[in-house]
Order: C-alpha cells, then structure tokens, then sequence
C-alpha cells in the first residue's frame, strides 16, 4: 500500500486543491537531510523558547484559529497551551507521533516526509509554554521515521543553535502505549501503561514537570498557524471544526493513502480522491479502531467531522478510514479487532483482563452459525464501561455497538445459518502480528 498524498478531488467537491496542500505544502522542503535551508526559503525560524517564560500570543492565534488536536479526543489545543504555560515549574512538551491505531498512517508520514514542520511545531509550543526540553516519542519499530527526525534534529542544531533541546526516542509498540499518561509513565522510566489516576500530565508528568503531550499532526497545524494566522486557517473546514485534517483512507478503494481535506468534507469525495470503491461499501470505520462503524446508508451522505459523525455514536479521532467492500464481513471483522483488543490489554484491571476476552470470544460466537444471540454481550458492554483504569474498554464497548446497530443483516445471516464466504478468507482490517508476551518498556 502507498501511503501518500491522493488527487486533491473530482470538480465540484469540497475537496479543492487549496485545502489538499497545507500539509504536504512542506513535503517538497523538508523530506530529507540537506534540505534545511530550502525549507527556510518558504518557513521562517520559530523563535527559541525561553524557559519558563510563555509566550501567551501563541496560546492566544491558537485559541483564534480554532485549532483543536488531531490524535483522537479533540481538545482545543489553545487550552492545553494556556493550563502548562500558567504551571509555575519550567515544563516539558511531549510530542506524540507513536501512532499505534493500526489504520492510520498520518503521523508516520509527517514524520519521515516534513519532519522540519513537525518540529517548528514543537519549538512553537515550546515557546508557547516556555519548555525546557522538547521529546519526540516515535514508535520504535519504525525505525525510517526515527532516523528522518533525529537527522532533522542534527541538521538544526549545526545551522541553528540555540533553539529549544529536542530528544527523539521510541517508545514500545503497543496500542495503549501512546496515551499520554503511559508515555509518561515510560519516560519517567517504568512501563508504558495508561491510567486514569490523577495527577494528570499537564500537571505533574515527565520528570515531575507540568508536560504539554500534542499529536504529531497538531503541532504541524500550530506551525502554520502561527506563520499564516488564525484567519487563513479558518478558510478550510466549518465554522465550528475550522481547518484541514489528514484522512488515512484504506480498505476498499482503489489508491488508499492519506488524504488532507478540509474538516466537513463527505465521505464519498474522500472515497473518490481514493480511486473510489473496489467492491461496493458494506461500512466503514471512522476513528480508527477506538471510533465506530458507519452504516452503508450514510455513505453518500456523512460529512467527516465531530458533528456529522456524532448521530452514528463515531467521531474523527485520529482522521482513519477504513472502508470495508461489500465482499468482506463485519461480524467476522469486529471479532478480530476485539481479540486484538484483549491481547493488547495492559493487564491492570478486570474490564480488560476478563471483559475484553468475553466480548471477543462473545462476538466470534455470533459470526458461527447457529442461534447465538448478541443480548449477553450488550449487556457485558454496559459492565466494563466507565470501569477500567484507562479508557481501553470504553473504547471497545463503542465498537462493538456500533457493530451490532450496522451489521444486523449479517448477524441475522449467522443466526440462520447463511453460508460466509467470508470465513474462509484472510480477514481485512490490520491486526498486527503478535510476537510473544506484550512489551511494556
């Protein structure tokens, strides 16, 4: 698969090629070693921070631009500035670029193809909160996004000292250890597990320092901000979700890539810009696989944002679509992302240890034939809510909702007994291949 930028859209769209070209605007500049000075050309040098002395305007064009994060929960990012630049210790930015979601691409390659913007993004933010220390957290498997930013990193620091000291390290490869509060945990030396214990990063994280922790994605929207201002931003998107998002569109579609498209735009354009469908949509994904499954109704008609997602219980999250082709069964698909989910637990709480395995094996029962009925595991969801120490369940009783409320057809067909050509072939999401016991540091 090609992960790269797709054709800006058909005439007419919302897909316009002005706000397919923000992002990967930079690609061209910032790709590889050397290049430095060409990507000054186009993008001024951020002012170095100064620790401990925030610069309040940053916070304040973010605040104005709208811009909120790109790495799944959406939190306004002026925020998040304003709360770590009021700490009275000298703070720590985090940038998260860890990407564990399976169907999503976006952050790998801002990573490998702009890492200049991505860490202009970072010194604004440093700036912002009046940082110390810059620590960019990459999964440490993909070893070609690492070498590409530490070798930015280097070019920096010989054509321009001074700036903010940034460390590029690699956190271990598992879904749950890019949440803020496990990267925390492994950069202060123990296991990359997350938790819902205050106190919260922004509070007391790395080191015991107030740390701002922002997706890879955000910070490179916060650089161009910045340069452009809050006004250029809000040209692309919605009144209420301003700006471009970075769509990883896979599946079914005949060029799957990452897309940039101004928030709001429908799913079918996106699909179009992709090559359009292979074989028909049976669903698709939207959020990666902490989001929730669009039904084939909505396709001609959902926008890709907060708001057009909201009535299918979904949301953008980290902008990953999955499209699943008419070919392929959503019952039989769900299982294995929940299987995936209990094997990639961290072990901490019952929720997971016992829940998750239950509404896997629950949700394997209901792809067999025969008159398995989904009551039990509605009814399971409803237990492991609210109840885990992190977020983990939550996001699988989501999922498996979602799966019942788009996929009665095929659930009815199991039930009776329907043939699933289906099961007889390699299942279609990204499962990552498990290579012994979980590694947590």
């Amino acid at each position: 698969m090609t992960i790269a930028p797709a054709p800006a859209g058909p005439p007419g769209s919302r897909l316009d090629a002005r706000g397919a070209s923000r992002l990967f605007s930079t690609f061209r500049n910032g790709a590889a070693p050397g290049e430095l000075a060409e990507y000054r050309r186009h993008h001024p040098r951020p002012t170095p921070a100064v620790a401990g002395r925030p610069d309040a305007r940053i916070a304040a064009v973010a605040e104005a631009a709208g811009l909120r994060g790109r790495g799944g929960a959406g939190f306004p990012t002026a925020r998040k500035l304003q709360t770590v630049g009021a700490s009275k210790a000298v703070p720590i930015v985090v940038v998260n670029a860890t990407e564990g979601e399976p169907t999503s691409h976006k952050d790998h390659l801002l990573a490998l193809r702009a890492p200049h913007l991505l860490l202009d993004g970072a010194a604004r933010a440093a700036a912002a909160v009046g940082a110390e220390r810059i620590i960019v957290c990459i999964d440490r498997t993909d070893r070609a996004a690492i070498r590409a930013v530490r070798e930015a990193v280097a070019e920096r620091d010989a054509q321009e000292p001074g700036g903010t000291p940034v460390e590029v390290v690699g956190p271990p490869p598992r879904y749950v250890a890019g949440e803020e509060t496990a990267l925390v945990h492994w950069l202060n030396g123990g296991d990359a597990k997350p938790t819902m214990t205050p106190p919260r990063p922004f509070e007391k994280g790395v080191d015991g320092r107030p740390t701002l922790i922002n997706n890879a994605e955000t910070l490179c929207h916060l650089a161009l901000i910045v340069e452009a201002g809050p006004s250029w931003f809000r040209e692309q998107g919605t009144a209420d979700e301003p700006g471009t998002a970075l769509i990883s569109i896979t599946g079914g579609v005949h060029r799957p890539g990452v897309i940039e498209v101004g928030i709001g735009a429908p799913l079918h354009d996106v699909v179009r810009a992709a090559g359009g469908l292979v074989d028909g949509f049976a669903g698709a994904v939207v959020g990666g696989y902490f989001g929730a499954w669009i039904p084939p109704s909505a396709f001609e008609s959902v926008e890709l944002s907060n708001a057009g997602l909201k009535p299918y219980g979904a949301a953008l999250g980290c902008g990953a679509v999955f499209v699943l082709p008419e070919s392929g069964c959503g019952v039989l698909e769900s299982a294995r992302v929940l299987d995936w989910f209990a094997y990639e637990s961290a072990g901490q709480c019952g929720p997971c240890v016992h829940g998750l395995a239950a509404l896997a094996n629950g949700m394997f029962d209901l792809a067999r034939p025969g008159p398995s009925r989904p009551g039990p595991l509605e009814r399971w969801a409803g237990d492991i809510e609210r109840r885990g120490a992190c977020a983990l369940p939550d996001g699988a009783a989501r999922f498996l909702r979602s799966t019942l409320a788009v996929f009665g057809t095929h659930l009815e067909e199991h039930r009776l007994g329907v043939p699933c050509p289906a099961a007889q072939r390699p299942g279609l999401l990204p499962i990552p291949a498990r290579e012994g016991a979980p590694t947590w540091r």
